[in-house]
């Protein structure tokens, strides 16, 4: 018996895929940028399955990367090229929602489970469970929790760690660390799930997690605001921040991706000319209808138009209008392919820094690559900026990548620099392994080495990923 048949038989001929037109979708990353074909795709659909999957693959040598809705741009989920023989691990079968409480304000879901399913799961019961991006009609929450994913709600609610009680997590030995418990506080000893969220699935699977929900919005406003300067941005957003009404999204956008959008993006309508070099998008919302969050937000822009913080404020007027406004931000990554190659990072500064952060990249890209583009967008309430630059028109993807490789590491360094990190919510997968050696606080390398020795001695959880 192969050892192929020994892994069929743990979990089942059906959910063992061997065929290579089956295991293809499972051997490249969301961008095209990393390529490895695994032995064998598995399909566990129970915790049992997960258990005995990785019992048998490390009898037999096998390392295994574990895999969500591979939507992630490190390169995570992908069994590194040249790597040792490896399995891919996908929990897309394991996708039920075990419990709602909605008393409890929190449920448990399955690794397998698409965020957008939790977040109906969560509707349903009159609650709302935050997490929320591009990406969330097809990401699985265990990819999100393994990357310790971000969003657009970060401002208020966290990154997805913020929002998790418990885990369930298979270890690399195939033991089961059953830890869902949804009590609010626990001082006995470590808190084991935060060695698993934001771990990349190096240190073992997660598989089920108890998730934090909170009050339903009852009532949003959302503006779309022009302003002269990311600066005039910050002092807009410390306005808001005052102004009594609750924050839940603040997005700094740069003009040039405006018109990206604008060129390459569908049933996309902008909702003021493009006069003014940044854009900001700002969401507010309360639990009660009665909160006068428009008086609010008209007020705050007001003061802020007087104070030359904004040249010019559209609202949405329902929610039709609400959607067309994030359409622009939700559809920029795919415009942002459309429109050429470029060098992308995922850098964050404390949002005082933001500002000089900018500028100060601005120059040092300008100086070194005057042919290429800046791009910018993010999270700016929480200092999350993804910063970018792209080629010049007509350039090749090959041809830009070999002029502005280093492009990536100035903006890390400048990051590092102002306090800040040069990974925010994508994570480290691949990609940004070398980062980790040149930023990383060696002591901190260290002490995740000794971590990832304890736990996985042989070593097959996701190798090659996120330590350098």
């Amino acid at each position: 018996m192969s050892p192929l048949d020994l892994l069929a038989e743990a979990i089942g001929p059906r959910n063992c895929l061997r065929d290579p037109a089956d295991i293809a979708p499972y051997a490249v990353d969301w961008r095209g940028a990393y390529r490895g074909t695994p032995q064998a795709v598995l399909r566990p659909g129970t915790v049992e399955e997960v258990s005995a999957a990785v019992r048998a693959c490390r009898e037999l040598g096998l390392a295994i990367v574990p895999a969500g809705g591979r939507t992630g741009l490190c390169g995570g989920a992908v069994v590194q090229e040249n790597g040792p023989p490896a399995v891919v691990l996908s929990l897309e079968r394991m996708n039920r929602i075990r419990e709602v409480d909605a008393r409890d304000f929190s449920l448990v879901a399955e690794a397998g489970c698409i965020v957008q399913q939790v977040q109906e799961a969560a509707a349903a019961v009159d609650r709302l469970f935050p997490l929320s991006w591009g990406a969330q009609g097809s990401a699985q929450v265990g990819g999100a929790l393994s990357t310790n994913a971000g969003g657009i709600r970060t401002i208020r609610w966290g990154n997805a760690r913020d929002l998790v009680l418990g885990l369930e997590v298979v270890l690399p030995d195939g033991r089961v660390l059953n830890d869902l418990r949804r009590v609010r506080k626990d001082n006995s000893g470590y808190a084991l799930r935060h060695l698993f969220l934001g771990g990349e699935g190096t240190l073992g699977i997660i598989t089920a997690a108890a998730l934090r929900l909170v009050p339903a919005l009852k009532r949003v406003e959302t503006a779309f605001v022009a302003v002269p300067s990311p600066e005039a941005a910050l002092s807009l957003l410390s306005r808001v921040m005052g102004s009594g009404a609750e924050v839940i999204a603040y997005e700094l956008i740069l003009k040039r991706c405006m018109e990206i959008v604008e060129r390459y993006g569908q049933r996309v309508r902008m909702p003021m000319p493009l006069t003014s070099p940044w854009y900001v998008m700002v969401e507010l919302a309360a639990a009660h209808p009665a909160v006068p969050l428009r008086e609010m937000l008209e007020d705050t822009l007001a003061a802020a138009v007087e104070a030359g913080e904004c040249t010019d404020a559209v609202l949405a007027e329902n929610e039709e209008h609400r959607a067309a406004f994030w359409r622009i931000r939700e559809h920029y990554p795919e415009c942002g392919r459309a429109a050429g190659p470029s060098i992308t990072t995922d850098t964050a500064v404390p949002v005082s820094a933001v500002p000089e952060f900018l500028a100060r990249v601005e120059k040092a890209l300008t100086a070194r690559w005057p042919e290429g583009r800046m791009i910018a967008l993010g999270h700016a309430g929480d200092g999350n900026i993804h910063l970018g630059l792209l080629a010049p028109e007509g350039m090749s993807r090959e041809d830009w990548l070999a002029r502005a490789a280093e492009a990536e590491a100035v903006v890390n360094a400048i990051a590092v620099e102002l306090g800040g990190s040069f990974s925010a919510e994508h994570g480290i997968g691949q990609s940004k392994r070398h980062a980790m050696a040149m930023h990383k606080d060696p002591v901190a390398v260290d002490v995740m080495r000794a971590i990832k020795a304890a736990i996985d001695p042989q070593g097959i959880m996701n190798p090659g990923k996120m330590l350098p």
